[in-house]
Parts: structure tokens; sequence; C-alpha cells
């Protein structure tokens, strides 16, 4: 297993998580084991709003932010986040060209409840795949591997704070560009609701 690259699992992951992923030729493993770090894209997703970067976070359990792995926090449901999300999808991205073509089949996500987190978002990374045509064998942890190469790790190379990862290969047209000015290492959404099918071209 050493030989592959290990990736965490996000919520609607930035683009570069797909870069990375497309750099190793998509030969990873999924992470499973690990405990749940706080401030990361594991229960966050940023879009491109009308008012510039808007951050989407996924409530999880109290309790859950320590000394938890991965595949148990929970979600919560205190408050109805699920609407909220939607809710700002469609406002940042109505207007964008294929908003509508993804619509049906990502809605779904935003009605029915996951009790854990690592499941809602390995279902959404499937349907992303299923839209950027890929489908690579899924492999996960089975214990926490602190031995793995650095260039391999993508556990914490892939943050929002690190400028490493800001920016995907080819830039491509946003619904906000003109007001805003281009975005980079937007929620991987952003490329698809801009660019269909084309978005695997971009990464």
């Amino acid at each position: 297993m050493h030989n592959l690259a290990i990736f965490p699992i996000f919520y609607l992951p930035p683009v570069s998580y797909f870069s990375a992923l497309q750099a190793n030729h998509f030969e990873f493993v999924l992470e499973k084991e690990e405990h749940f770090p706080k401030q990361t894209y594991r229960n966050r997703a940023t879009v491109h709003s009308p008012n510039g970067p808007l951050d989407l976070f996924l409530p999880v359990i109290k309790g859950s932010k320590y000394h938890t792995r991965m595949k148990d926090v929970r979600i919560s449901y205190d408050f109805k986040w699920q609407r909220l999300h939607w809710l700002s999808l469609e406002s940042c991205y109505r207007n964008s060209a294929y908003f509508e073509f993804y619509e049906d089949e990502l809605a779904p996500f935003y009605h029915k409840k996951f009790e854990f987190l690592f499941d809602y978002n390995l279902e959404l990374l499937q349907w992303i795949f299923k839209q950027l045509k890929k489908a690579p064998e899924l492999q996960f942890t089975t214990e926490y591997m602190d031995d793995v190469p650095f260039e391999k790790d993508y556990r914490s190379k892939l943050h929002f704070k690190d400028p490493e990862f800001l920016a995907p290969a080819k830039p491509y047209y946003q619904v906000f560009e003109d007001r805003n000015g281009f975005l980079p290492n937007m929620s991987i959404v952003d490329l698809l609701f801009n660019q269909g099918p084309q978005a695997k071209n971009c990464l």
C-alpha cells in the first residue's frame, strides 16, 4: 500500500484535490483511520459567491472533533445545514452554464440524511468521479500509517492555508469572474457547474 498515494476524504473537495489525484494517475488509497482534524476540507467546501469565496461548513456532533477516527465522525443535524448549503449552491451557480445539467443528481445529497461524515463524503466523491468520467478502484486504510513518504502523503498537504495547492493547472471561466476575478481552488462543483463535461480537461 505504501506505493500508493494516501488521500484524505473531503466534502466537495477543491480542484487541487483532483489535480493531485490525476498527477498520481488515480492510484491512491483513502484515509479512514486518521483522527478527525479541525479546520480542514474534511467538513468544509469553498464556493464562488457574488461576494467572493464562501465557505460551507458541515457540522459534526459535539465530541467528534477530539480523538475520533474519521470513519466514526457523525454529522449533526441540529440546524438545517443541508437546506442552507443547497440554497447557497443555487444562489452561486443557478446562472452557470451547467448547474441544471447536474442539479437533479446532486440535490438528493441535500435531502437524504447520512449518519457518518465519511460515508457522506464518499458518496459525493463517487458521484464526482462519475461526472469526471473516472472510475478509480477505491481502497481504504485499515490502520493509521505514519511512515508514508512525504511525496505520497496528501493528508496534510491539501489544506486551504497551503499556497502550494491554490491553483488548478488551467484557469477556467467562472460566473462572477467579472466581479471578483478568477478565484483558484474552489470546490470541484465550481468547475463542474461552469465547465460541465469539459471539467476534466482543466485538471
